[in-house]
């Protein structure tokens, strides 16, 4: 079940919990604490089952038009069982309900790590296009992809 947490300590709580268990994507303890932190203010779903966060979901006003999936994270156990795609059409149901005409993601571009490459393979089957490539904004071992969708 799929549902918008209000909470900002809760928000806090599920985001470490979901990023913690997923260090291949979130094992630099500064980012992960920042993923955290920001999630207290930012939009957020949940996938919830049987009473435990399995997955969540972040949307950051970017601009007056624009949101920006700040951060998701489901627990590999649930990987590729449709959990993601369920929590991002909560969250783009709720960008437009709240009048954002575009969403935006950055991720590591494609070809530099397994785990990366599904992640932009799962952006791009959602509908994401690319957007822009912005080889140092993260650094030059991890340049960073941008991709777009009109909501």
């Amino acid at each position: 079940m799929i549902e918008e947490i209000r909470d900002a300590a809760e928000k806090k709580k599920i985001a470490r919990a979901i990023l913690e268990a997923l260090p291949e994507w979130f094992g630099i303890p500064e980012a992960r604490e920042n993923y955290i932190a920001e999630s207290a203010d930012e939009v957020t779903v949940a996938a919830v089952e049987d009473g435990t966060p399995i997955g969540f979901l972040c949307l950051k006003e970017t601009g007056r038009d624009t949101v920006e999936l700040a951060v998701m994270g489901v627990v590999k156990e649930r990987h590729r069982r449709g959990v993601g795609r369920a929590l991002f059409e909560s969250a783009r149901r709720i960008a437009a309900e709240k009048g954002y005409s575009f969403l935006q993601v950055k991720t590591v571009q494609i070809g530099r790590y397994e785990e990366y490459d599904r992640t932009n393979r799962f952006y791009l089957s959602l509908g994401f296009k690319e957007f822009e490539l912005m080889p140092e904004l993260w650094d030059k071992q991890n340049p960073c992809q941008i991709y777009v969708m009109a909501i």
